[in-house]
């Protein structure tokens, strides 16, 4: 039987049409409006793009959203400055310094003079911490958040689940590990060094590939009904397309389900952008948000 291929593009359309009902009940009731603020430092074409989707995707869900266009001799002092200045206006509820910054920029200094609480890509080492330690009241990474939606999309209850992940990254890998460990699910990290990934993998019920490797995860690497994500978004310039981690075509033939690349697991990162910044306006003026977040 065939996996079924979870089609990210079309719950994540779901997902933001639902946001934009809150975000209508947050205007009226609380006289509350999201904003985000988007930081752009110099000229790389797919920062660019990536920025264009998300400023389109604010402005349909209803969140006032502004890029800020900074050159790339941009120094660090003047960056920080900026931000500084972004986390003390009040009408902001979310910063995003739009990754990779030039080399003569500290990236790690940067994302941690962004308030945590107006840091809708869950970077910071507060937000880090608590998302560790357990705590609800923080901002977690967009991607891994979506990956989460999609893996429960399919299965509600993961308790007891074998889940690996394959990849060490402060933006997937190590978040997603600490959320499907709050899933009860028992969790594995594969990366470069790691021994006998196959054997690893063919154990899991659950897998997520965020490495950046085309292919890397084959049929034989997969356990017949395995729930599938693949992060991957690779570009193979001769056929001129994407593909992502896993042999897609091969790996659904004996999959329970699995996300294709492209429109699997990226519209659900922005999905979740826009949804971290309704969540960090809620957490700065206090409100409930288990009223909020429903769905």
């Amino acid at each position: 039987m065939v996996g079924e291929i979870i089609d990210g593009k079309s719950i994540a359309s779901d997902l933001c049409a639902k946001l934009a009902s809150k975000i209508e009940q947050l205007k009226e009731d609380y006289n509350i409006y999201p904003c985000l603020k988007v930081v752009l430092v110099g000229d790389d074409s797919a920062s660019h793009l990536y920025v264009r989707n998300k400023q389109k995707r604010a402005e349909e869900v209803g969140i006032e959203s502004e890029t800020i266009f900074l050159p790339s001799s941009t120094s660090e002092g003047e960056l920080i400055g900026k931000i500084k200045e972004l986390n003390c206006d009040k009408k902001v509820s979310g910063i995003l310094v739009q990754l990779p910054v030039p080399d003569h920029i500290d990236s790690n200094l940067i994302i941690n003079t962004i308030d945590p609480k107006k840091d809708v890509d869950g970077f910071h080492n507060e937000n880090v911490g608590k998302l560790v330690t357990g705590q609800k009241d923080c901002l977690v990474p967009c991607t891994p958040q979506g990956c989460m939606h999609l893996i429960k999309s399919v299965e509600k209850n993961l308790s007891g689940k074998n889940a690996v992940v394959i990849g060490r990254s402060n933006i997937v890998g190590k978040p997603m590990f600490h959320l499907l460990l709050r899933e009860n699910c028992t969790v594995s990290i594969l990366h470069s060094r790691s021994e006998n990934l196959a054997m690893h993998c063919a154990q899991a019920d659950i897998v997520v590939s965020a490495v950046g490797k085309p292919d890397l995860v084959r049929q034989d690497w997969v356990k017949h009904d395995a729930i599938v994500i693949d992060v991957g978004m690779n570009f193979i310039s001769e056929e001129n397309r994407f593909v992502g981690d896993v042999d897609f075509l091969k790996v659904k033939e004996i999959s329970k389900a699995i996300t294709p690349v492209p429109g699997g697991v990226g519209p659900m990162t922005i999905a979740y952008l826009m949804i971290n910044t309704v969540f960090a306006a809620c957490l700065q003026n206090k409100i409930n948000i288990e009223n909020l977040f429903d769905f």
